[in-house]
C-alpha cells in the first residue's frame, strides 16, 4: 500500500530539483533570443518571468492563458509559447541585457531557473593600414627582398572583442577588451615576397569579422619605399629650412635693432661731450 501510494505521487509531481539553474545566453542586437523552461506541457502550472535587478514581472502565464505586464522595453517584443512557457524577445537591443528568472509552481514545489542574457553589438569590418614601411640594411635599392612593413589592423567604437593577427589558420597575436566603446589597434611586421595569407579578425561571442592582408599593397620594392620616404624626407626638410631660416631672420633684426640703438648711443654721447 505505501509503495503504491509512493508511485502515485512520483507519478503525479516529477521529479525536479529545486536548486536554480543558471543558464548564459550571448545574442546580437537585431535578433532574437529564446529562454526555454526545459518542459514539454506546462499544463495548468502558474509560471512567470521576471527581469532585472528588481525582478519585475514581465509575464505571467496560468491555465493556459497568457498575461504579459506593460513593460515598456518589451513593448511588442514579447512571444510566448503557450503550451511550453518558453520566452521569446525579439528586435533586442543593449536594454535587454540582464537577468532572467522564471519560476513554475508545481504546488509542493517550484522549478526555478535563471538566464544571465547579454546582447552585443555586431563587431565592424576590421581595417588594415601601413604603420611603417623599411628596407633592411642589408638589402639593395634594387631588390624587394629586404623590404619589410609594419601593418596596423584597426577597429573603432567596439566593446568585449578580441583582435587577432591569422598566418594561415595559426594565430600570430591577439587583444581582447571587456570596456565599451574603445579603439583597438594590433601590429604585425611582414615582408615583401612573403606568400603566407595573412588576415585579421575582430570578434566577439556572437559576430565575427575578418580583413584579409593584400600584400601588392604594399610598396613593392626597397627603390619604392625609399621614393615614399624621399618625399616625405624633402618635406620634412623644407619645413625646416624654412623654420631655420625665420628663426635667422627674426636674429638678424633683432642684432641690426641692437647695432643702430648702440650707434645712436655713442652719438649722442660724442655730441655731449664736444659740448
Amino acid at each position: 500500500m505505501i509503495h503504491a501510494l509512493v508511485l502515485s505521487c512520483l507519478c503525479f509531481f516529477p521529479l525536479i530539483d529545486s536548486e536554480t539553474e543558471n543558464i548564459t545566453v550571448s545574442a546580437m542586437e537585431g535578433g532574437s533570443f529564446t529562454l526555454r523552461t526545459g518542459l514539454n506541457e506546462i499544463q495548468s502550472n502558474p509560471v512567470e518571468w521576471r527581469f532585472g535587478s528588481s525582478r519585475t514581472r514581465i509575464s505571467k502565464i496560468q491555465a493556459g492563458s497568457i498575461f504579459p505586464d506593460d513593460v515598456t522595453i518589451f513593448r511588442d517584443r514579447l512571444l510566448i509559447e503557450r503550451q511550453t512557457g518558453d520566452l521569446t524577445v525579439t528586435n533586442i537591443t543593449n536594454e535587454h541585457t540582464g537577468v532572467y528568472e522564471l519560476s513554475i509552481d508545481l504546488g509542493l514545489r517550484e522549478l526555478p531557473k535563471t538566464f544571465i542574457v547579454t546582447v552585443y553589438a555586431p563587431v565592424p569590418v576590421p581595417v588594415i593600414t601601413r604603420y611603417s614601411p623599411q628596407c633592411s640594411s642589408s638589402s639593395s635599392s634594387s631588390s624587394s627582398s629586404g623590404f619589410k612593413s609594419v601593418l596596423l589592423c584597426s577597429v573603432l567604437n567596439v566593446g568585449h572583442v578580441t583582435l587577432s593577427w591569422y598566418k594561415g589558420n595559426s594565430l600570430l597575436s591577439s587583444i581582447s577588451v571587456s570596456d565599451l566603446s574603445i579603439s583597438l589597434s594590433l601590429p604585425l611586421e611582414v615582408e615583401y615576397q612573403d606568400i603566407n595569407t595573412y588576415s585579421c579578425v575582430v570578434n566577439n561571442p556572437v559576430s565575427t569579422q575578418t580583413k584579409h592582408l593584400d600584400i601588392d599593397q604594399l610598396c613593392q620594392t626597397c627603390s619604392d619605399c625609399d621614393h615614399y620616404w624621399s618625399q616625405t624626407t624633402e618635406a620634412v626638410i623644407r619645413l625646416v629650412v624654412s623654420a631655420v631660416v625665420g628663426v635667422a631672420a627674426v636674429a638678424a633684426a633683432v642684432v641690426l635693432v641692437y647695432d643702430i640703438r648702440s650707434r645712436r648711443t655713442e652719438l649722442e654721447r660724442k655730441t655731449k661731450f664736444i659740448k
